[in-house]
């Protein structure tokens, strides 16, 4: 992946047509089968979201199609030439969290490996952070594994604040990993 600190190079009118996140709300044959292989190789480079190894493709259609059915998900795919390489999802707290009400939740944020470098992933953040603006969230959270570094340093080039760390986050190939905990503030008056 680029350096996502960078603003993304000067593209062509061609170049930006390639490039372009949206909110989905239903899977046809070929987007299904394009973010299921987008996951795959995110699993296989190390940034799953969660798993370590690639899980059988028909459980990953029933994930990615039970997740449209989660009234508090949202979820948004990025999309080089057409084709779906990644996906994000913005997660609203549950009506009985009253007191969170206030919050969302940016989770397993990425793009596939074969895709990096065109921007998307600063794309795709900046997209789930205008929809959670839009419905009038004040503060987005989200976090991170320690090894995943080029997705941290998007996070901090675009303001994410870390305020904390869990020593034993996640274990990958029977290792502990840290993990990075992240705040935004997304309107001026949220403290």
């Amino acid at each position: 992946m680029a350096d996502p600190s960078a603003p993304p190079a000067a593209a062509s009118s061609e170049t930006e047509a390639q490039r372009s996140v949206e909110r989905i709300d239903a899977f046809g044959d070929e987007d299904l089968h394009a973010l299921c292989e987008a996951t795959h190789a995110a699993i296989i480079e190390g940034g799953g979201f969660g798993w370590v190894r690639p899980p059988e493709r028909r459980s990953l259609e029933a994930y990615f199609r039970g997740l449209l059915l989660v009234p508090e998900r949202q979820v948004f795919v990025a999309r080089l030439s057409g084709t779906i390489v990644g996906s994000a999802q913005l997660v609203r707290p549950p009506r009985n969290n009253e007191a969170q009400a206030f919050s969302a939740q940016l989770m397993h944020a990425f793009i596939a490996p074969y895709a990096r470098e065109h921007g998307l992933a600063r794309l795709l953040t900046l997209k789930v952070e205008e929809a959670a603006r839009a419905m009038k969230f004040q503060v987005l959270n989200l976090d991170v594994r320690e090894t995943q570094q080029a997705a941290i340093r998007l996070y901090e080039s675009l303001g994410y604040q870390r305020w904390g760390e869990h020593p034993i986050y996640a274990r990958v190939h029977g290792k502990p990993v840290r993990g990075l905990f992240y705040y935004k503030l997304l309107q001026p008056t949220a403290t």
